[in-house]
């Protein structure tokens, strides 16, 4: 338990830091937009292309590592989609962020770091892989979704066009085929401008999570209740059982099988709100479900954690 309060306690004081800011005045909410804008079309982009540009996969692939996961992020994705559509009654292009929360484990942050904690580093094999696809899976589903919501009137014939100029025009897919062009051709930066990519890259994530506390001020979870349990249950219970049940099915190791359950159980990245935010749609839901899921996780991740062999 103190290994996981030492990996999330962290990121609740640099969000609670970037709350307490915009509350006491002290920066403005226009700064927290200007925040937010950097992080999700500069940081975050370099830090997505430096991760997969330097990743190195080795040893044996197993695609059931990758079903057992995925399985459940889509299956996540559609129950958080219906469900905000046709039980709270949301329309189609907030119910796709809805889904988008389901869908968008931390896989990085916090997933990466348990799970380092918990096993070791030699254990992050699954892991690595996991997160190679994760942000092109879960960005893919959720712009083409979008594009399709809010296609109202166009015919079938140019919806894809639309998804496709809206992934292409995305800075956080752009980052990832960066990344992944250059570690295909083995290519490599030159030294200062890699010592600048890595100056940006360390900037990311603290002032990402700096800029959703300053958002969270702005949209508290009043009346989005219901919906924010639903958050909760699907990414920190529905989504690791299904993991879990998958990979036992289909006998992966044991280590894999560790590193596809916890980062199944891992509560909603910070891209879920910057999904939102992209689209300016349910945003007050997706940083409360953030906020709220991974405070819950604490308790959720050590129950996991017991279970696992």
């Amino acid at each position: 338990m103190q290994a996981l309060l030492d990996v999330i306690l962290p990121v609740f004081l640099v969000i609670g830091a970037g709350y307490l800011t915009v509350w006491r005045g002290v920066i403005s909410e226009g700064t927290i937009d200007g925040l937010m804008s950097y992080t999700q079309t500069i940081a975050i982009p370099v830090l997505l292309f430096k991760a997969i540009s330097t990743l190195s996969l080795q040893g044996q692939f197993d695609p059931w590592v990758l079903i057992s996961f995925y399985t459940g992020s889509a299956t996540g994705f559609t129950v958080g989609l219906l469900s905000a559509r046709h039980l709270f009654h949301r329309d189609w292009e907030d119910s796709v962020v809805i889904g988008f929360c389901c869908l968008f484990a931390n896989s990085v942050m916090i997933g990466l770091a348990v799970t380092e904690r918990a096993y070791g580093t030699d254990a992050l094999q699954a892991n690595f892989l996991i997160v190679a696809l994760h942000s092109p899976f879960c960005y893919g589903l959720g712009i083409t979704a979008m594009e399709i919501a809010r296609a109202k009137g166009t015919p079938a014939r140019a919806v894809p066009g639309k998804v496709l100029r809206a992934m292409f025009r995305n800075a956080l897919v752009i980052g990832i085929l960066a990344g992944a062009f250059t570690n295909l051709f083995d290519l490599s930066l030159p030294r200062p401008v890699d010592d600048a990519v890595d100056m940006i890259v360390r900037t990311g994530l603290p002032v990402a999570l700096f800029g959703m506390g300053g958002v969270l001020y702005r949209y508290r979870p009043q009346g989005d209740g219901r919906i924010i349990a639903l958050i909760c249950g699907v990414s920190l219970i529905l989504h690791p059982s299904i993991a879990w049940t998958l990979g036992t099915l289909s006998g992966i190791t044991t280590e894999a099988f560790r590193s596809v359950v916890l980062t199944a159980a891992m509560a909603p990245g910070i891209n879920s709100y910057v999904f939102a935010n992209m689209y300016g749609r349910a945003r007050r839901v997706a940083a409360s479900g953030v906020l709220i899921a991974t405070a819950l996780s604490v308790l959720t991740v050590w129950i996991w954690l017991t279970l696992l062999p």
